[in-house]
């Protein structure tokens, strides 16, 4: 058997190793680097959605702007509507939260099966050896103590060479080559979903809706190029358009929900069709593929070990919720991160310690993500509850995790220093207001509150609707991030009161409603929502006038 040295040896084929592959060899040419494959032909996966994060990587560390939007779709934010109880309602009568004009943060819908195939000859065209098909037999990790280089032998046109590699990646998705091989796989029970999806071909077009006036609602600008939730209490559905004129659709669901027949194309088509609005849209649809998960989320102990000089990205390494898109933020996170470890460790830098902050920060960037949802699909059925959701949701994602981003925090030890330093405050924050939802959401149906404004109402301007700020990535002080995290905590725990106090919380329609509406007079630190105190009991900040 012939042996085979490279500086970096990537198992897997798909958007994660693609994009890391990219990477580094646009910061680094010289590096020899192997993409080894298994399956010949890019087929379609889920992930089609992007968001800022995502968004911002590929224009500004992968270079892609042109392709983006000459081969792919540009996306018009995120977008959620919301059914009676009954589910008997026409797509116009559903209350809506969205956009009425393009995001000015660019994001996109991808086809994955194109963007991969693209990637892969755009690679090759950098000189990396990608290998398709080519399925790896055995892998034997070097010591780190004495610098020997990692194995792996690859079976590839028939024959078998053994690859010594300094640096290993697995970004083989769910096979989770190096996670079994470690132990690192880790469940996360807490948050059972199942998912079922297809594409399909003639899905009725919303922006050719026959209702002018619920076209011209929204300003005529594009609902079709939104990733379309329609929200239902313990479930939702996703509409995303495809490059290739194909619509992707999916059902995510408590697991304790699920039929079986939903994991078949004939029962899916038929749980869709249950939902009025869905079935005016599938009314003459044929699906063309199907796939799905029975559990979505899982842990790992470990993203990655810069000493050791292997690492796990992508599905590879974890995963906890399709519904805000945050698969491609992270695959974005981690590519960027190790490609800093794996350049500076080939200029002699010593990265263990380096690795090791990003590792965590990662982790705690998995755990905050996680409680977004665990437990929470209970409260994306009401129109009103969840627009408050939506807003502390979005909000904390910009000026936490945006901004962060694009100023390359996650880059620079100092920064990452500060961030896990608040990471007990943080998550400590977050299970609070979980709990504060989830029992906001069991109020409203209890009292029978919950379905009250689920038609005809929307909000769709952006700032309303997601709290987006001015002049992300602009230089500003913790104490302005502190601030305005607490405006954000605060606008939630006084309008969630509001709504089961039976007041309304309908925003204003003239576009003139301010970012936080319900600032404190005195700004609440994050310190005042930390701790074991339940939320629902603590006195309400007062307004300002």
């Amino acid at each position: 058997m012939s042996e085979k040295t490279i500086d970096v040896a990537i198992m897997g084929g798909g958007l994660a190793a693609n994009l890391f592959a990219r990477q580094l060899k646009l910061q680094k040419p010289e590096l020899s680097v192997a993409i080894f494959e298994r399956e010949t032909e890019r087929s379609f996966k889920v992930g089609e959605s992007t968001v800022e994060i995502a968004g911002n990587y590929l224009i500004r560390k992968q270079k892609l702007s042109r392709y983006l939007y000459m081969r792919q779709l540009p996306k018009n934010s995120l977008r959620f509507f919301f059914m009676d109880e009954a589910r008997s309602a026409d797509l116009t009568e559903l209350s809506e939260i969205g956009v009425d004009r393009l995001a000015p943060i660019p994001s996109f819908q991808l086809d994955r099966a194109r963007l991969e195939s693209d990637l892969i000859e755009m690679n090759r065209e950098l000189g990396t050896d990608v290998q398709i098909p080519a399925t790896v037999r055995s892998i034997q990790l070097g010591a780190a103590s004495t610098n020997e280089k990692h194995r792996i032998v690859v079976e590839h046109g028939g024959t078998q060479t053994t690859y010594a590699c300094t640096w290993l990646v697995d970004a083989a998705g769910r096979s989770n080559l190096l996670a079994k091989m470690l132990d690192l796989r880790v469940p996360a029970p807490e948050h059972r979903i199942v998912a079922s999806w297809t594409r399909a071909a003639n899905v009725a077009d919303m922006d050719a809706w026959p209702d002018e006036a619920w076209r011209a609602r929204a300003n005529y600008t594009s609902r079709t190029l939104s990733t379309n939730h329609f929200c239902y209490p313990g479930y939702w559905l996703w509409f995303i358009p495809l490059s290739s004129e194909l619509i992707s659709l999916g059902i995510v669901q408590e697991r304790e929900r699920w039929r079986p027949e939903q994991g078949t194309k004939e029962g899916f088509l038929s749980f869709m069709r249950e939902h009025k609005a869905c079935a005016q849209l599938l009314e003459k649809a044929e699906l063309v593929d199907f796939g799905m998960y029975s559990q979505l989320a899982y842990r790992t102990k470990k993203f990655w070990d810069a000493e050791q000089r292997w690492a796990c990205i992508g599905d590879a390494g974890a995963f906890h919720d399709p519904f805000y898109s945050p698969g491609s933020d992270f695959i974005s996170l981690e590519s960027d991160c190790l490609t800093d470890l794996v350049t500076r460790s080939y200029a002699g830098e010593s990265v263990g310690e380096r690795g090791q902050l990003m590792n965590d920060f990662i982790q705690f960037r998995y755990e905050a993500t996680l409680l977004l949802y665990a437990g929470l699909y209970p409260t994306f059925g009401s129109y009103e509850l969840y627009r408050e959701k939506c807003f502390f949701d979005c909000a904390n994602y910009y000026n936490l995790w945006v901004d962060s981003f694009m100023k390359d925090e996650h880059l620079d030890p100092k920064a990452l220093r500060y961030h896990l330093r608040r990471k007990d405050y943080v998550l400590e924050a977050m299970r609070n207001f979980n709990r504060f939802f989830r029992g906001a959401a069991d109020e409203m149906l209890q009292k029978k509150t919950y379905w009250r404004r689920n038609l005809g109402n929307w909000v769709l301007n952006g700032v309303q609707a997601f709290g987006v700020p001015d002049k992300l990535g602009a230089p500003r002080s913790h104490k302005e991030m502190n601030e305005r995290t607490a405006l954000i905590f605060n606008r939630a725990y006084e309008r969630v009161h509001a709504l089961l106090a039976d007041e309304s919380t309908e925003p204003r329609r003239d576009g003139l409603e301010p970012v936080v509406p319900y600032a404190p007079a005195a700004p609440v630190s994050l310190e005042d929502f930390m701790g074991d105190r339940d939320l629902r009991t603590m006195q309400p900040a007062v307004a300002a006038e």
